[in-house]
């Protein structure tokens, strides 16, 4: 069987019936704005719900697909999410505003890399959820683990990359850079003294690293 005709099965599970969602994942079409794959997505929900985590932090917001998403599998956890792009930040906040998970959920405008000082207001959390600018992954990752509860879980998604970084010959530069970086990321990932972490090929690829005790 082909990977695209499991993806088709396993996506025909999947029946979302939350009108706010499905107007999301609409907006996200047509807009082209990246959320995270469906089967992605109910993957990492369902990781979460064994975790039970009561605080996360999420590495770009977009309009806040997934911290809705996260909310809503956990009624009980707190997310902070950050978002750079100032147009998907005024689109989350208006999402979060008309969900109702809004008490969940606290937005942070402001590049990543620049918002730790604010982030750290907050306290530390028991997932880091990095969704951001994949060539900046393993900075986000060194920049926020020192807020990472002691035997807490960092989730990373697209680390496969549509399955280029499993090699192949890729025209575009910009495109080829982006893919070496990853790769450099998954190398240093998968080699990180203090986490276990495994890559699971769903979605566009999920690296999940489990900090050691």
């Amino acid at each position: 069987m082909e990977q695209n005709e499991i993806y088709e099965y396993l996506s025909s599970f999947i029946h979302n019936k939350d009108p706010l969602i499905v107007e999301m994942e609409e907006y996200a079409h047509l807009h082209t704005v990246p959320i995270m794959d469906k089967l992605g997505m109910e993957f990492m929900l369902q990781l979460l719900r064994l975790i039970q985590p009561s605080s996360i932090l999420e590495i770009g917001t977009a309009i806040g697909y997934s911290g809705i998403r996260m909310a809503q599998a956990l009624p009980k956890a707190s997310i902070v999410t950050i978002e750079r792009d100032e147009e998907r930040y005024e689109k989350a906040k208006e999402y979060v505003g008309r969900s109702h998970s809004a008490k969940q959920l606290s937005l942070i405008y402001g590049d990543a890399l620049e918002t730790f000082e604010e982030v750290k207001k907050h306290g530390t959390f028991q997932v880091i959820f990095i969704d951001a600018a994949k060539g900046q992954y393993q900075r986000f990752f060194e920049l926020y683990e020192g807020l990472l509860d002691e035997n807490g879980v960092i989730i990373t998604d697209n680390v496969l990359f549509r399955g280029l970084v499993a090699g192949g010959t890729i025209e575009n530069k910009r495109k080829r850079s982006l893919v070496t970086k990853i790769r450099s990321y998954n190398e240093w990932l998968m080699g990180h003294e203090s986490y276990d972490t495994t890559i699971f090929p769903v979605g566009d690829g999920v690296a999940v690293s489990k900090k050691k005790g």
